[in-house]
């Protein structure tokens, strides 16, 4: 199948703006007609409800929490990226681009990026406009700080709980909507599968959390905003409840699924404690502006870090990357921890850690402002590790954080489904094979709040109210799978938990497909992989309830699609025979031990398309184009 990106002709500058006038318009007489189901109440999904309701149409919002606020875009913490330069060093809408662009590989797609550049200002104005307390400075303005993969302080914060303030102001704006009546919220409802109707997405089906019961819901439209898949590795910075299922579900109906090897691994998380952890803790980038990260220069010195002299540290970022130091993109600085830390030069019981040491920061600037900066994210470090970062340095180490693959949208944010739309972390558009920080809670509003608004209002004008009901056949056929599904993994009776299979899983996946991967462990990933999932089929323990409230049900039901994506991952990562960003084939380096990319054989996006039960998935590639930006080995030095 031919991909057809949408992207309009014209100047990269001015593409966004001539095509929003191209597009078409419902009139707002004729909103209230249409019905749009947006699943996902994160900043993507809570601000295109908002947003959609507030233009007067009828908009169905699920999400599997109990509260709409609980989305795990509240956990993000260092800040939100526009090119407002309001500290008048440098930014621009174009640098912005730049940055975006080379931060990921040159893996992502020119005009995507350019628009969300170009629409981070107004999110900014939308914020303020909405009771957002950013930092500001002694007079009075927004305050800004520096993030990884840029030389320009652009990134807007509230301490370290910028996610939370952003999804409070797009929460209090969705409720109003529910309050007016244009927003229908559904609550602790998990989305099991997508209904296809006339080629068109006209639906999807639900399972009540709570009831069990299964239900569908009909639409004229469907936008799916339900976050990334980092939690196929089971140790991730993601929320328990965070998974991949409805992208999954969707993938299956025939929506490509690109790029799903391009996961992000962040630098900067409290290390492992324990072998029956559930989730690991994020600790900001944001930190990296005053913390400085370091090892001994000596393999196994486990001395305490304030005994050990500066003359035996090696402030290894710095060295390496003199016009970065530790602001390097995320990438970066991920793989230079594990290179010394698999060097021998470790820190902490484990040898898996490095220090992210504060001391001069705080002898510089005074405790006070550190503890005015960073206080919370200080106080949430010594609650998890009874450390105390004032005095002594943080111990960090990589994570698996965020997921750069998605299902593949055009320009318009459509699928390769006709009615399905794709925002915020769920597609994989703006961000090519590494994100810069910052920019994951630019992309969710700039999609829900300036994108999607305009492209599903052209797909309605143009295609019509849809007159689709839950009775009709094709949604009842779709119930009966989903029920059948569900009754297939209680039938199972065997007696391994999911949790216990999960974290099986998870470590396949860190070893095979995580910071590095290589051809051989691939191959065995494609082999291991495979072999545990029918072990998930044959000896699975669920407890025999799905008519209430069961964890166990719905983690269940998350694990056998992780076990297909995580095949899916082997295989692209297997297919691209390249390093690039957060892609690290050992085979792919430079002399350095960078990333080394063929942009002669992979400068395009891998699009997968489901073919059947074990049936090898096709690939589509998009070519991508680089008409403003040159294609060049990635330097940070």
């Amino acid at each position: 199948m031919a991909l057809d990106s949408k992207v309009p002709d014209g100047p990269l500058a001015e593409k966004w703006d001539k095509h929003k006038f191209d597009l078409k318009l419902v009139n707002p007489a004729n909103k209230r007609k249409y019905t749009v189901i947006v699943v996902g109440t994160g900043l993507a999904g809570g601000a295109a409800a908002a947003s959609l309701g507030e233009l007067g149409y009828n908009v169905l919002n699920f999400c599997i929490q109990d509260s709409s606020r609980r989305a795990h875009s509240i956990a993000a913490q260092g800040g939100i990226n526009a090119a407002k330069n309001y500290p008048n060093d440098g930014d621009s809408i174009w640098r912005l681009f730049y940055d975006t662009v080379k931060g990921g590989d040159y893996r992502s797609r020119e005009a995507n990026v350019y628009r969300l550049a170009q629409v981070s200002n107004n999110i900014i104005d939308q914020c303020v406009a909405q009771g957002v307390p950013f930092a500001r400075d002694y007079g009075g303005l927004l305050d800004n700080r520096s993030f990884g993969g840029a030389q320009v302080s652009r990134t807007f914060y509230a301490r370290g709980q910028t996610g939370q303030q952003l999804l409070l102001g797009a929460y209090s704006s969705l409720m109003r909507q529910v309050e007016a009546g244009t927003v229908k919220m559904f609550t602790r409802h998990e989305m099991l599968d997508l209904v296809i109707q006339d080629g068109h997405a006209r639906g999807i089906v639900t399972r009540d959390l709570v009831t069990g019961e299964v239900k569908s819901y009909a639409a004229d439209a469907v936008a799916i905003a339900t976050g990334g898949y980092g939690n196929v590795f089971y140790l991730s910075t993601n929320a328990k409840n965070s998974n991949g299922t409805a992208a999954w579900r969707c993938y299956k109906r025939g929506a490509f699924f690109a790029n799903p090897c391009f996961t992000q691994i962040h630098p900067t998380c409290i290390p492992v404690s324990g072998d029956y952890q559930s989730k690991l803790t994020l600790m900001s980038e944001s930190l990296r502006n005053d913390g400085r990260v370091w090892v001994t220069k000596k393999k196994g010195d486990k001395r305490s870090p304030t005994q050990i002299p500066e003359n035996e540290r090696d402030y290894y970022l710095e060295e390496r990357y003199p016009s970065f130091g530790n602001l390097v993109p995320r990438d970066v600085a991920s793989r230079n921890a594990k290179d010394v830390c698999d060097d021998g030069r470790g820190v902490g019981d484990t040898g898996l850690a490095v220090y992210l040491d504060f001391a001069d920061a705080i002898s510089r600037l005074g405790e006070h402002t550190i503890r005015e900066k960073y206080g919370n994210l200080f106080d949430m470090y010594q609650r998890i590790t009874d450390e105390n970062p004032y005095k002594v340095p943080m111990r960090i180490y990589p994570a698996v954080h965020y997921t750069m693959g998605g299902l593949w949208v055009d320009y318009n944010l459509e699928s390769t489904i006709p009615g399905l739309f794709v925002l915020g972390e769920a597609n994989f558009s703006d961000h090519g094979a590494n994100r810069l920080g910052a920019s994951a809670l630019m992309q969710g509003l700039a999609d829900g709040y300036f994108v999607i608004p305009y492209t599903i209002g052209d797909y309605l004008a143009t295609n019509g109210v849809s007159g689709a009901s839950p009775d009709d056949a094709e949604f009842k056929a779709v119930e009966e799978e989903v029920n059948a599904g569900i009754d297939k993994l209680r039938s199972i009776k065997g007696k391994r938990t999911p949790t216990e299979l999960h974290r099986e899983l998870g470590l396949k996946v860190w070893e095979y497909i995580g910071m590095s991967r290589k051809e051989a462990g691939l191959k065995k990933a494609l082999k291991e992989i495979p072999a545990l999932k029918e072990e998930f089929w044959s000896d699975l323990k669920i407890p025999d309830d799905k008519d209430n409230l069961n964890k166990h049900l719905e983690f269940a039901g998350r694990l056998a699609d992780y076990f297909e994506l995580a095949e899916l991952m082997a295989v692209d990562a297997r297919d691209r025979k390249e390093s690039c960003g957060g892609h690290f084939r050992d085979e792919s380096q430079t002399e350095e031990g960078e990333a080394k990319r063929d942009d002669e054989n992979f400068t395009h996006v891998s699009a997968w398309e489901y073919k059947g039960e074990g049936k090898k998935p096709q690939l589509n590639k998009e070519p991508l184009v680089f008409e403003n930006v040159e294609l060049t080995q990635r330097s940070y030095k």
